[in-house]
């Protein structure tokens, strides 16, 4: 049961007319918390957007509109060290958090949380979708939720009763993914090769947004400058210098 959900996953951009409760959002709230966490911290705080104006901006910043403006929820998951510094203050201690391991372990809990309210929600028949077009514009988004010093957005949830259902992607074949002992890039130009292959039948035969490309050219075209490079900037501004 629980494989056969985890393999139906498919991101959600539309929604019907139903909008989450507090108790439905609380629930999983609560579900989500029982995820692992690095010696415990709980790195993580979300942000439940309810009021109607800021869920619109939020989807303006974002450059998701729609997703925002259907969704039965939507969730802003950030990391968070300002709890953190306020325990340090309890026991009189001054907590140290711009360090570069400090940002990897509020991205992980921040990702392993959300990942567990994503299942909780799919359990419960909703759709889903990350947005980490959050990124576009994380001080503006920041202002706009009075995010203090230690805390930083990485990527929103949208969730709610799906209007449509995407078909799954092809993922990786697993050989791809799994190395025995040793690393082995020698096989990925023979395994990316079929690969663009499943990516290039699955694009022109999906019920909708058919069109021609592979995965490879996807990544290329994706990664070949620099993204979101004022994100140094941002964290900086946040208390994390990166030592």
């Amino acid at each position: 049961m629980v494989k056969e959900l985890l393999r139906a996953h498919a991101s959600v951009r539309k929604y019907k007319d139903y909008q989450l409760s507090r108790e439905e959002v609380a629930e999983l709230i609560e579900t989500a918390q029982h995820a692992a966490s690095s010696h415990f911290v709980q790195a993580y705080s979300v942000i439940w957007v309810s009021d109607e104006g800021k869920r619109e901006e939020l989807g303006r910043l974002s450059k998701n509109p729609t997703q925002f403006s259907t969704a039965g929820a939507a969730l802003l998951m950030c990391a968070d060290f300002n709890r953190l510094q306020a325990a340090g203050e309890i026991q009189e201690k001054k907590i140290t958090i711009d360090t570069t391991e400090n940002v990897l372990v509020g991205a992980v809990d921040v990702a392993l949380f959300a990942q567990n309210l994503v299942i909780a929600a799919e359990d419960k028949g909703y759709g889903i979708c990350y947005i980490g077009g959050v990124r576009n514009a994380p001080d503006e988004i920041s202002t706009m939720f009075n995010l203090p010093e230690g805390v930083f957005p990485l990527f929103a949830i949208t969730l709610g009763v799906p209007d449509q259902h995407n078909e799954v992607k092809p993922r990786l074949p697993v050989e791809a993914i799994l190395h025995e002992n040793d690393y082995n890039s020698d096989k990925y130009a023979e395994l990316l090769k079929v690969y663009d292959e499943t990516m290039k039948e699955y694009y022109l035969s999906r019920g909708s947004n058919q069109k021609v490309s592979t995965w490879t050219s996807q990544m290329a075209d994706f990664l070949e400058s620099p993204r979101r490079p004022h994100m140094k900037k941002f964290l900086a501004s946040k208390g994390f210098n990166l030592k």
